[in-house]
């Protein structure tokens, strides 16, 4: 071994996870995920279901992990701890590019495509969480709370603004809306975050979910649609 070799050779005391990945479709590349955003409450009968007035609370942040990812065509596992998990279905948004304050007329220069994904949530335990007024990780952030379909990029499927967005469950139809009714567009979200974060090529934001959310059992069949871009479904195990 040459010393070139030796000093750029890294030591590490444990062996270093994984890189968490969404396939691209249709391809055999891998999309890196940096950091995981959601978007609460971005459509008013959501924020209304959840016993909030969307005309006087905007829509605020919350982050998962990247390794919560839950690849198509890998089940989701039911997690301990809770006895009411929910299904909440959405368009998720890929960065290619970030930055710091990102002016609303870039952002969407940052994107690289979309996807649909399940932001599945312990609402027994965010329940607790909200009641106590503590933060909401344990309900939402815990593992495999992330199942998402392969990315598709911008140049294949534009940036989606309309269109339905549903999810069923066993076949049947538990949420539906159209994505033209998000109070927060996506170059809004994609600004005001760039405000709170610095945000980072590899980043996914989901961006939050129509009404109709409801609780998922051991052997259910989530099916998650976003017109345009695709339909994904997830075997509850």
């Amino acid at each position: 071994m040459n010393d070139m070799t030796s000093i750029n050779q890294t030591t590490y005391v444990i062996e270093p996870a994984a890189i968490p990945t969404l396939a691209v479709a249709g391809t055999k590349a891998l999309f890196p995920v940096h950091r995981i955003y959601c978007v609460g409450r971005n459509f008013a009968d959501h924020a209304i279901e959840m016993g909030h007035d969307p005309n006087k609370e905007p829509p605020f942040f919350f982050q998962k992990n990247p390794d919560t990812i839950v690849p198509a065509g890998t089940d989701f596992p039911y997690p301990g701890e809770s006895n009411d998990v929910h299904h909440e279905v959405e368009l998720v948004v890929a960065l290619k590019d970030g930055g710091d304050n990102i002016p609303l007329d870039k952002a969407l220069d940052c994107v690289y495509g979309y996807a649909v994904g399940l932001d599945m949530t312990r609402r027994d335990l965010q329940a607790e969480a909200k009641k106590a007024g503590r933060p909401w990780e344990t309900g939402k952030a815990f593992e495999a709370s992330a199942p998402c379909g392969p990315l598709h990029p911008v140049s294949e499927v534009g940036h989606p603004t309309e269109g339905a967005i549903w999810a069923k469950v066993n076949g049947t139809v538990r949420q539906t809306g159209d994505l033209n009714q998000m109070i927060w567009k996506v170059p809004e979200m994609i600004s005001y975050l760039s405000r709170l974060f610095t945000l980072k090529p590899g980043d996914l934001i989901f961006a939050g979910t129509p009404a109709g959310v409801g609780a998922i059992v051991r052997g259910d069949e989530m099916v998650a649609h976003v017109d345009g871009v695709d339909e994904v479904t997830f075997k509850v195990a």
